[in-house]
């Protein structure tokens, strides 16, 4: 999934077709995927490019409220057609992925050693493996 390089003049021709039958990156309001596409641009796409360019030049008219605009942006590879490879830098997506250290359901439970696993409110040195 991706554009590839937005600075290029394939990845400018990727992005063109790609909004030949859309107003925007995600969804039917300009959001926070449009602004990071737009960001990537150098500026603004050539005449003959003219779907790249309707949607350069009123993602443009957003520049005031660009960090009010909805959704949450993703690195740049995730936008896209999806028969087109990711050329962004993938290091940073995958540093993005590793969310394991965070336990989003607040468990009382942790590991404590070699696979105990006991609630903390419990755990006083009563089970045999810990201690």
């Amino acid at each position: 999934m991706g554009f590839g390089d937005l600075k290029s003049a394939a990845g400018l021709k990727v992005l063109n077709e790609f909004l030949a039958d859309k107003s925007y990156i995600e969804g039917y309001v300009p959001s926070q995927a449009d602004i990071a596409v737009f960001d990537a641009l150098s500026g603004a796409p050539p005449a003959d490019l003219f779907h790249a360019l309707r949607w350069y030049n009123h993602i443009k008219s957003y520049e005031k409220q660009k960090g009010s605009l909805p959704g949450v942006k993703k690195p740049l590879g995730k936008y896209g057609p999806v028969n087109i490879e990711d050329t962004t830098d993938s290091k940073n997506a995958k540093e993005d992925d590793d969310d394991d250290d965070i336990d989003l359901f607040g468990s009382d439970e942790e590991e404590v050693s070699a696979g105990c696993v006991v609630p903390l409110q419990y755990f006083n040195g009563l089970c045999s493996k810990c201690t």
